[in-house]
């Protein structure tokens, strides 16, 4: 009989993170910096939830 060897879980990745790399971000506005404005525009900021990466749009 052979010997009994112990499996071990494998580490978990950070939590869905494998989306934001092919473009898939979920976007969320940041409320604390609300009226940016950047060459006399409105400026909303907004933050990936799963891997914090942020974007500005002026409109």
């Amino acid at each position: 009989m052979g010997d009994v060897v112990p499996f071990q879980k494998p580490a978990k990745k950070k939590p869905k993170k494998g989306l934001c790399q092919h473009g898939f971000h979920k976007w969320k506005v940041v409320k604390n910096t609300r009226f940016d404005s950047q060459q006399g525009k409105l400026v909303t900021r907004y933050q990936c939830e799963r891997c914090g990466k942020q974007k500005v749009e002026a409109r």
